[in-house]
């Protein structure tokens, strides 16, 4: 299943998503679509056999974050989000000491798509401020 990164860094706006902007691992199955340069990925409920009524996948997403210059040092966060809804228990948080200062972030989630329908996710600031990204990297496995 495919890989998308960003290794430079980028500063994402508060409600913005994270851009991936190469392909390291293409899905070359049409389960998965992604834009290079975009934010937003689509999860296709494609199901092999006549029995299944979903496809499911596990999503996981790993970056370097910190707060962006001019910035205020308090919590700052980034979390996976289906159809633009961040979803709560996937938000990794950190406090960095100073602006500037990198922090390491990872989550993952599993995300059941019915059979016939997509849906998108996509990797979300849901801090109250602009975050620096760094190294960003989201992997898709298909694993039903």
């Amino acid at each position: 299943m495919p890989e998308y990164t960003a290794n430079a860094v980028q500063t994402v706006t508060a409600g913005n998503n994270v851009l991936f902007t190469e392909t390291a691992v293409p899905c070359n199955r049409g389960y998965v679509i992604h834009r290079e340069g975009a934010g937003v990925i689509t999860l296709r409920g494609i199901v092999n056999n006549c029995c299944s009524q979903f496809a499911r996948y596990k999503v996981c997403f790993g970056a370097n974050i910190a707060i962006a210059e001019g910035g205020t040092v308090e919590p700052i966060s980034l979390a996976l989000a289906i159809d633009g809804e961040p979803i709560p228990t996937s938000s990794s948080i950190v406090t960095p000491a100073a602006v500037g200062d990198f922090w390491n972030v990872y989550d993952g989630i599993f995300v059941t798509v019915p059979r016939g329908c997509c849906y998108t996710i996509a990797v979300e600031n849901n801090s109250e401020q602009p975050i620096d990204v760094q190294n960003a990297n989201i992997i898709i496995e298909r694993v039903a």
